[in-house]
């Protein structure tokens, strides 16, 4: 029962009582001060955490700073003792200490608001059990609130749950390529000793080969074939140089004599300078300068009395002028020795169909190795008597050998390159900035999610690239790659809310704008998807998506704390 003041317990009647009558009653309560009412509860507004502490010793309380001992009548009296505002938890006295007000909120969760907002005649939305303002000025709405939380709650409760089983496979996955990885690094590593090791051997039998074939080499440059070669190369290595500067000083050339053209004044007449300049306009096809402007129709009809088709004839295999340009370099930059090389062992190559080689084809297979042996002692014969040359192997010996190591090398370079791949892979795939301290990212790893707009179908492969690509016909552009997660200063790497936020940055460029980026927010769901869409900025999108990736296990406490809040 409200109980007023005994200096305002009268009898209004007349217009009084009629203007009364007209004022709601939670205004009307609200004009009187608190101390008008009842007695609060010493208690009130007291977080249960903080209960223990608010009980008297004879009589007497002390702050919770501890900085002042006060009569305990002095709590929740509607006046600010306590330098911390500890002394009204249930009142506006002490909102300028930054003081706290805690609502029961019974049938759904309690709930912390500023003391500044207690009585101010607002119903706020953290009290449902409107204990923030004096009784009957906001209705009681816990238990409506309450069931529509825990629906939601439990449906997202249901959500988690399914998810964090999808994820735990997403970490079996990172064990399984944990294994992998490693077992990968450990076999490279072995097959690393083993290159090296072929590496080294067919080295040395490079070296020994290049030197015996290199007095063989020097004897085959020598030959008539090589010798005119060089001069060949020589000569049009010098042709190519003074081509070019004919080429500059014709360009130099042109420009003075357009500027003549341009710039010369025919009504000096001289001839000398007309002549200079009309010839120059044929050699380049142009216009007379004093007939720019004048009727096209008519200039059409003298071109096509006085132009004459310009007939070039050009030798069958003769380069032109733009495959000189273009060519005539990669032409100089034959390596002859090796073409020496492969012209010697083609002159060495019997020729097809002869009857000697031949005529193993038409013979038994029980005579052969007796044709052979006959074969192979005529031969000798020629070679010593000087008919045929005998086989000068040094050289292709040496060009097998270098190639045998070139191969080798490569092979040694690829399984580093696959080895280092690996390790880097393994330590990106538990770290909290890679793929997550327990892996869970890896599975996700260039898995492409796409959501169509009707304009346009956005695509991000995750840890890879964001694409805009158009639904009827265009260009599609790139909306920049993973760049990393979460960067907020506030937020930690390697806590839930880093893995909610990924950035791809420095896409395409937008006409007359910035680079094109994507902010994509994820949250805990049963599928990788993507939600949303939104052009926040100019060229800068806002994506959403779920992935169970993010669904944590439930944990024993929030079961406990949901079967309580269900009670």
């Amino acid at each position: 029962m409200i109980t007023l003041p005994r200096t305002r317990q009268h009898v209004a009647s007349g217009p009084a009582l009629s203007l009364y009558s007209m004022i709601p009653l939670h205004v009307l309560l609200l004009s009187f001060p608190l101390g008008c009412f009842a007695a609060l509860e010493k208690t009130f507004g007291v977080p249960p955490s903080l209960l223990p502490r608010y009980v008297p010793v004879k009589s007497s309380w002390k702050c919770l700073d501890g900085s002042k001992q006060i009569p305990w009548d002095f709590v929740n009296d509607d006046s600010c003792d306590c330098p911390d505002g500890s002394d009204e938890p249930g009142t506006s006295a002490c909102a300028n200490k930054n003081s706290a007000f805690y609502c029961h909120n019974v049938g759904h969760i309690g709930a912390t608001i500023r003391s500044s907002r207690v009585n101010d005649g607002l119903c706020e939305l953290e009290c449902c059990d409107g204990s923030d303002e004096l009784p009957g000025v906001c209705p009681n709405t816990c238990k409506e609130v309450g069931e529509a939380y825990r629906k939601k709650r439990n449906e997202e409760m249901k959500i988690r749950k399914t998810g964090s089983k999808i994820r735990s496979t997403y970490i079996i996955f990172a064990q399984k390529e944990k294994k992998r990885l490693e077992s990968l690094v450990e076999s490279t590593s072995q097959e690393i000793v083993v290159r090296r090791n072929e590496v080294a051997r067919l080295k040395d039998i490079v070296d020994r080969a290049e030197s015996i074939s290199a007095a063989a080499l020097e004897h085959k440059k020598e030959s008539p074939l090589y010798i005119s070669l060089m001069e060949h190369y020589t000569a049009l290595k010098s042709l190519q140089r003074e081509h070019k500067k004919l080429q500059d000083r014709s360009k130099e050339l042109s420009t003075i004599l357009d500027t003549l053209r341009t710039g010369y004044n025919p009504n000096y007449q001289d001839m000398a300078v007309l002549e200079a300049v009309r010839g120059w306009e044929q050699i380049a096809g142009l216009e007379h300068i004093n007939d720019v402007g004048k009727d096209k129709e008519e200039e059409k009809e003298e071109e096509e009395k006085q132009a004459q088709p310009a007939v070039q004839e050009e030798d069958d295999g003769m380069w032109t002028a733009e495959e000189l340009e273009q060519d005539l370099d990669e032409l100089l930059n034959t390596d002859y020795v090796s073409l020496l090389l492969e012209h010697d062992e083609h002159v060495r190559t019997p020729v097809k169909g002869t009857l000697l080689f031949d005529l193993a084809s038409y013979l038994p297979d029980t005579v052969l190795p007796q044709y052979e042996e006959i074969k192979n002692t005529v031969l000798s014969w020629f070679r010593l008597l000087g008919v045929i040359r005998g086989d000068d192997t040094s050289a292709s010996e040496s060009s097998r050998a270098r190639q045998a190591f070139t191969d080798a090398e490569n092979a040694l370079k690829k399984a580093e390159e696959n080895k280092k791949n690996a390790e880097d892979d393994l330590d990106d795939l538990f770290s909290v900035e890679g793929f997550g301290k327990d892996g869970e990212w890896k599975k996700l790893d260039g898995l492409c999610l796409e959501k169509d707009t009707g304009e346009y179908t956005y695509e991000v492969c995750l840890f890879g690239e964001a694409r805009q690509k158009p639904n009827k016909g265009g260009s599609t552009f790139s909306l920049g790659h993973f760049d990393g997660w979460n960067s907020s200063p506030d937020v930690t790497p390697g806590e839930p809310e880093y893995y909610k936020k990924q950035y791809y940055k420095h896409g395409a460029r937008c006409w007359n704008g910035p680079e094109r980026s994507v902010v994509l927010e994820l949250s805990c769901g049963t599928e990788n998807a993507l939600l949303t869409v939104v052009e926040l900025e100019k060229c800068e999108y806002g994506i959403t998506g779920t992935t169970p990736a993010l669904c944590l296990p439930i944990s024993e406490s929030e079961g406990k704390d949901n079967n309580r809040e269900e009670l």
